[in-house]
């Protein structure tokens, strides 16, 4: 089991930016495709955006284009989620996923697709 590690939630103003961090083991984070979902309270979880573990893919929900950057830093082993412009829409527990069985070229959306999870972080966006 890779441990995952979030940070960087909280409450924003509508309109606002935070940035999500994801840290992983050094061991397995390079060849692992990464992921962030989200859940509101009585929703299913849902993607929101993925980056293959190459860097050179990155795919994101419709509701977020243009607003939500992923990127990863693999020195660092961590992987990033930007939001600007946030809505109260937006607001939910922002969780990381890696595979780590992954092509280098490919990003995955379901959560079926991921093998280990964060803990989550809570996201708040007030209008």
């Amino acid at each position: 089991q890779v441990q995952l590690v979030e940070s960087g939630g909280g409450l924003v103003q509508a309109g606002g930016s935070l940035r999500l961090s994801c840290a992983a083991p050094r061991r397995t984070f390079s060849r692992s495709a990464m992921g962030w979902f989200r859940q509101a309270p009585g929703k299913e979880r849902e993607f929101v955006a993925a980056i293959s573990w190459s860097g050179s893919r990155t795919d994101y929900t419709d509701s977020v284009k243009g607003r939500f950057t992923i990127s990863r830093d693999n020195a660092k082993n961590t992987v990033y989620l930007q939001m600007n412009s946030l809505k109260p829409e937006d607001s939910s527990v922002y969780t990381c996923a890696a595979r780590a069985t992954a092509l280098a070229h490919i990003s995955y959306y379901s959560v079926g697709e991921y093998d280990n999870w964060g803990q989550g972080t809570q996201v708040t966006v007030s209008s």
